[in-house]
């Protein structure tokens, strides 16, 4: 089959590309990137293997263009993290809620089999309920949030208007290396910090509890769900491990260990804590799909990485 990643150049979609490629079913993999956030780097040694395409999920020709003779779709471009959009909420909806009715209405057009959105566990807000499930209200704090909430709504309405299938997997805050890591994400900022011996630090009082999963993990997940839809009925996902959900001061605490060096843990008061959620992922088990990385091994793995001359995949 032909499936086209949106987004394929970057953190989760560099990953999800080299996955992609291996799998025997997959024929064509296209990447359709702006390279605003991502760079063609990402995507070192497959480069001649997959369909590139440089455009702008903003603009329909872009996606259009991109979306001929395509069988899957697995739509990641978007404006990620979700505290900065605060500052930026006309472009953030303009990328990643626009940019998904661009991908949708071209997907219908062209007689897409199944479409995967790229949505997020951020989505629940702030909620002092534990094990979140998928039919929990959703009350998006920032932007970023807001745009997927609406995202998943625009997906339902295409697929009742143009009759393909879809799947949106509320991701849980991604962690560990990938081609094209970022370092704006909590668990690998941390990593960073601690390898340059300066203090890890906290916003409130790391009560926040957060799942986390492997970028690795994640990239499978998206890969599961386009390739193979009928273990993936539900309309919604949440996407993690029922034991992969740690309040954020414990997470500052499994960096120190794991790495083993002496760090201050410096907490700072904020009046805007931010989300905090404890999901459950009881409907994900039922799709057959299983996370293989825990906090521990993603925390040391990238520390490793790090501290080689030339990290490879």
């Amino acid at each position: 089959m032909h499936v086209l990643v949106t987004g394929g150049c970057g953190y989760i979609g560099s990953e999800l590309v080299s996955l992609l490629l291996e799998e025997e079913a997959v024929g064509t993999v296209s990447v359709l990137d702006s390279l605003t956030t991502g760079s063609p780097s990402n995507l070192a040694g497959r480069i001649d293997d997959v369909q590139f395409r440089r455009g702008d999920v903003r603009e329909y020709g872009d996606v259009e263009n991109a979306m001929r003779d395509v069988d899957r779709v697995i739509h990641l471009a978007a404006i990620t993290g979700a505290a900065s959009t605060h500052d930026r909420r006309e472009e953030t909806f303009a990328v990643n809620y626009l940019g998904t009715e661009n991908v949708l209405t071209a997907a219908g057009k062209f007689d897409v089999e199944h479409v995967v959105f790229a949505s997020s566990c951020n989505n629940y807000g702030r909620t002092a309920s534990t094990d979140i499930d998928e039919t929990t209200d959703q009350d998006p704090l920032n932007p970023y949030a807001e745009s997927k909430v609406e995202s998943e709504a625009l997906l339902r309405k295409a697929i009742d208007e143009y009759g393909f299938d879809g799947t949106a997997l509320r991701m849980s805050t991604n962690y560990g290396w990938s081609p094209g890591v970022r370092f704006n994400l909590v668990i690998n900022h941390f990593v960073f910090r601690a390898l340059t011996d300066r203090p890890l630090t906290v916003y409130g009082d790391g009560s926040n509890w957060r799942p986390f999963i492997h970028v690795k993990d994640a990239a499978r997940a998206y890969a599961h769900a386009a390739l193979d839809p009928n273990s993936w009925p539900q309309l919604v996902y949440n996407v993690g491990a029922n034991d992969q959900n740690y309040q954020i001061a414990t997470i500052a605490e499994l960096v120190r260990d794991e790495l083993d060096r002496e760090l201050d843990i410096t907490y700072l008061e904020d009046e805007h804590p931010g989300p905090s959620y404890h999901v459950s992922f009881d409907r994900l088990s039922e799709t057959g799909f299983e996370s293989e990385w825990t906090v521990r091994e993603g925390i040391s793995d990238l520390a490793d990485r790090l501290q080689r001359s030339h990290p490879r995949q």
